[in-house]
């Protein structure tokens, strides 16, 4: 009999909602997506909406709900903070855990709770945090593999270490918070003058432009690392365990660095020592990183590895990971940080309560989609200037090769912070110019940010070095020296690349673009940037798409099989 499970990330920031039925994801999708609102906090009940539409069902059709947070383990207390429902959802989910809180012990992995809605029994189950993140490891193609879990805090945890075998995960050991990799890299994202929990990207961007080792050494020796694996901060130098805090850091990291946060001035126009202190800071977290790493190789003996939660976002050190451990094969989610936790709270209950099957997953388009007809509708509407284009993919190449920057929309949503080609900014990579224009006229944000060149899967080995498949932008890697002057626009500073690897079957639609690309300029590759401008979620609609494209400098936007003009 068909099962339906609902994974939420309902508690903190990047809520969100995805739906199972059995070993299918049928949808997923942020709820900032559709509220518009970046990096909210708010219960996902539009994203609930929106899955349950997809899989075609009603609430109570549900057989579980999965919620990728333990609340009697939690750092902070518990409160009803939601200010609209679903229905009301939210007031079960809350009844319920006020129930748990007085009849149930904390559980080491989850616990559960079976409710009623209309009459139909659905079972709620509470499943770890970080036991989320690791779930996601089924959805790789693993057997057995290490799986490290890093984030800010998820619950009392930081990291946590497991081993996986046999389709069951085992908890190995854990970092507990304040040592916190996430809160060390959001502290510096603060210092040099980006939003912590949400710019992380900046200051990793910012991290190739300039090279301190005094700084990189007084930034390490706050870092105390251990035999197990583990670490521990020199807390004197950090605010962030202070949940009513000011500031991620204090007057002591002030006094060390030598210099006064960069607040107030515009983050696009870095001081040198703050570049460095970008760098400094990278520099420990991958210390930190790759140390967590090569402990549990020694521990597991495993040549997989996977890596989830909020740090595996930084594809950076990520492309460093086999060349700086003995693994030798490398799983990161598409979605690693709490966006993705709710799905992977899902994968826990049908692997662990339901089934052994492996999971049916071709790829992560999976959130709303609007057909060619509803399009036209839309665009009659607004009455704007438009046209049906028959080769929409040869159309777009032409474009681009001609030097105009364009606004890409097809197909499903991308679930995840990366646009993947269905929701994307795409350009010239040839143009040394472009990741200035891009970055200037069109995404309105700091200078020093690269871009990612999405390529023909089968062409990555003539582009880059130690070549390893990227779909989804997980690993960053060297441009060959050869190549740089080829591709200029999405080559950084450091000679990196934030690759995306297209395949046909990944996505049929986008690799038959850069094909046309490739056809007509012997590149076959394209600077790809997500399909929004800063400080806006990446578009979701065709009214998002159109906004954006007004209120940007995009030349041209190609929405399915239409092209608008301004």
């Amino acid at each position: 009999m068909t099962k339906y499970i609902l994974g939420l990330n309902a508690i903190g920031i990047n809520t969100s909602a995805a739906i199972l039925k059995d070993n299918k994801i049928i949808a997923a999708i942020e709820e900032e997506r559709l509220t518009r609102q970046k990096r909210t906090r708010n219960f996902p009940e539009n994203s609930i909406k929106f899955c349950l539409h997809k899989a075609n069902i009603q609430i109570d059709d549900l057989d579980f709900i999965a919620i990728s947070w333990n609340p009697l383990i939690n750092l902070q207390k518990y409160s009803k903070t939601y200010k609209s429902n679903l229905e009301y959802l939210p007031n079960i989910l809350h009844s319920s855990l006020n129930h748990l809180i007085k009849n149930q012990e904390v559980d080491e992995d989850f616990m559960n709770q079976q409710i009623k809605i209309n009459n139909k029994k659905i079972e709620i189950f509470f499943i770890r945090h970080h036991l989320s993140h690791a779930s996601n490891v089924y959805f790789s193609n693993f057997r057995n593999s290490a799986i490290l879990t890093t984030d800010a805090f998820g619950e009392k945890e930081s990291s946590v270490f497991y081993d996986f075998e046999k389709n069951k995960i085992k908890r190995i050991s854990s970092n507990n918070f304040p040592h916190s990799l996430g809160s060390f890299y959001s502290t510096f994202t603060e210092f040099c003058g980006f939003k912590p929990q949400s710019e992380e990207w900046k200051l990793m961007g910012a991290s190739a432009y300039s090279k301190n080792e005094k700084i990189i050494k007084k930034i390490r020796n706050l870092v105390e690392f251990k035999n197990n694996g583990s670490f521990q901060l020199n807390l004197n130098y950090f605010n962030h365990y202070q949940f009513h805090r000011p500031n991620y850091y204090n007057n002591n990291l002030i006094d060390l660095l030598g210099v006064k946060p960069n607040i107030g001035s515009k983050n696009d126009k870095l001081h040198k020592v703050y570049y460095d202190i970008a760098n400094a800071a990278q520099n420990i977290f991958e210390e930190i990183y790759f140390h967590k790493m090569n402990f549990l190789k020694k521990k597991t003996k495993k040549d997989n590895l996977v890596v989830n939660g909020g740090c595996a976002l930084n594809c950076l050190a990520n492309g460093k990971i086999t060349n700086r451990t003995n693994f030798k094969r490398l799983f990161i989610s598409p979605v690693p940080d709490d966006s993705g936790a709710g799905l992977g709270a899902a994968a826990y209950v049908y692997k662990n309560f339901l089934s052994k099957n492996n999971f049916d997953v071709n790829n992560y388009y999976i959130g709303p989609k609007t057909s060619s007809i509803e399009v036209l509708t839309k665009l009659k509407k607004y009455q704007l200037k438009f046209k049906k284009i028959n080769n929409v993919e040869k159309h777009a190449a032409k474009s681009i090769s001609e030097g105009k920057v364009i606004g890409w929309f097809q197909g499903r949503l991308e679930f995840g912070d990366r646009a993947l080609g269905n929701r994307s900014i795409l350009a010239d990579p040839r143009n040394g110019k472009m990741k200035k224009i891009v970055n200037e006229k069109i995404k309105y944000r700091a200078k020093f940010r690269p871009f990612a060149p999405s390529i023909l899967e089968e062409e990555a080995p003539n582009f880059f070095e130690n070549y390893s498949k990227s779909n989804y932008m997980e690993i960053t890697s060297k441009v060959k020296k050869n190549k740089r002057k080829i591709i200029p626009a999405v080559t950084h500073v450091d000679n990196t690349a934030r690759l995306q690897t297209v395949s046909k079957t990944f996505n049929k639609k986008f690799y038959n673009l850069i094909l046309e690309f490739y056809k007509i300029t012997d590149v076959p590759l394209v600077l790809n940037t997500s399909f929004n401008i800063q400080g806006e979620p990446i578009v979701c609609s065709v009214e998002d798409a159109i906004k954006n494209f007004f209120l940007s400098g995009l030349d041209l936007v190609y929405i399915e099989d239409f092209l608008i003009n301004k």
